[in-house]
């Protein structure tokens, strides 16, 4: 991690779970971050007690609603002008809601695809646009997936949420194949954890806690902070290591 210090990574979703877990991890590592969320309290929050733990990065709190294109590319003009550009970028911002194929609200079905999807292409297409006019030629473009990316969950609930995260890894595919096509060493990675002990089953299952609960109760379950560092594991790969798809789930966790 050593050629990370004093880079630029933007983080997003990065006020609770695996994002918080991360942006921790990679300020730790000596990396200038940028944590985005709807909500920053919690990223200032966290930027404090990285201080206070005298971490040799820095966290910078951004507010950005990842729903909202003309955020993000405001985002993104912030850190070109504060930071100079993006060479790491960690798409984990994503959500889901309940609402199935045969009953749901388009409402629910559309924010799913504008977070989980379209946000992640757009902060891909800029992270990308930022390293080419810097000649940043060892960037890294993260997505965190899911397990829901590769094989389609038995329940109702989660049904268009897989839908979306098989898109992240048709996604990350073709950034890989792109980034060939362009011949550069900017390396792109997905990231497909299994049951991760987060508020993730509390906001899907936000009129039900009980049911919510149960899912994190029933096996020991992965945690925030093996992301991070699965994270920190592809950024340390040698730079002619292309690193594809890391799977991680639970012991315990059957499918």
């Amino acid at each position: 991690m050593e050629r990370w210090k004093g880079r630029v990574a933007l983080v997003t979703g990065a006020s609770v779970g695996i994002g918080a877990a991360v942006a921790r991890a990679l300020v730790q590592q000596g990396m200038r971050v940028v944590g985005c969320a709807r909500n920053v309290d919690k990223i200032e929050k966290l930027a404090a007690e990285c201080q206070s733990a005298g971490y040799s990065g820095t966290l910078i709190p951004y507010k950005c609603d990842l729903s909202n294109e003309e955020e993000i590319l405001s985002m993104f003009s912030a850190i070109k002008t504060l930071h100079q550009g993006v060479d790491v970028c960690i798409n984990n911002a994503g959500l889901a809601h309940n609402e199935p194929l045969l009953s749901g609200k388009t409402e629910g079905w559309r924010n799913m695809i504008d977070v989980n999807v379209l946000a992640l292409s757009i902060c891909t297409r800029e992270a990308y646009q930022s390293m080419k006019e810097r000649n940043v030629d060892d960037g890294h473009i993260i997505n965190i997936n899911s397990m829901a990316g590769h094989r389609v969950v038995p329940s109702a609930d989660k049904h268009f949420y897989c839908a979306t995260k098989y898109a992240v890894t048709a996604l990350t595919e073709g950034i890989r194949q792109e980034l060939r096509e362009a011949n550069t060493h900017i390396r792109a990675t997905c990231i497909s954890p299994g049951i991760v002990e987060t508020e993730f089953a509390f906001r899907l299952h936000n009129s039900d806690p009980e049911k919510a609960a149960a899912v994190y109760e029933s096996m020991k379950c992965l945690k925030a902070e093996d992301i991070a560092s699965a994270v920190t594991f592809v950024l340390s790969a040698p730079p002619y290591v292309q690193i594809g798809d890391v799977q991680m789930r639970p012991v315990e966790q059957v499918s």
